[in-house]
């Protein structure tokens, strides 16, 4: 049985560990933990909020309707576990900010009788 998380959500299925990230960057995340993390409702909605396009954090606690605290706090735990990497953006008035981009296109979950599997994509 498999299950694909999809309609904008930045998953679409698995293996053994997490990995084929986009821009050549490897997830160290292990199928469990990948699972525990996006079982999470808060972290699901950041990483959807970054997924199409890069966003400030302010701009990620707008669309996720989730607070500062919660949306940093969850885009750290993502680029922790290499499915998040952010940059910093020079404004043309000489301020700067950063910006979170999501890494990966999906996240495919397989249920079998051998246990779960995720494969990043």
């Amino acid at each position: 049985m498999a299950m694909n998380l999809t309609a904008h959500d930045p998953f679409q299925s698995g293996d053994r560990r997490a990995n084929n990230v986009t821009q050549g960057q490897t997830s160290t995340v292990a199928d469990e933990e990948l699972l525990e993390l996006l079982g999470d409702e808060y972290t699901r909605k950041v990483l959807q909020s970054i997924v199409s396009e890069p966003k400030s954090g302010s701009e990620v606690v707008e669309d996720a309707a989730v607070s500062k605290a919660t949306a940093y706090r969850r885009l750290e735990t993502l680029q922790e576990a290499g499915l998040v990497e952010s940059r910093t953006v020079f404004d043309p008035d000489g301020h700067h900010h950063e910006q979170f981009q999501a890494v990966i296109d999906g996240v495919t979950v397989e249920i079998e009788d051998e246990g779960l599997s995720a494969d990043i994509h």
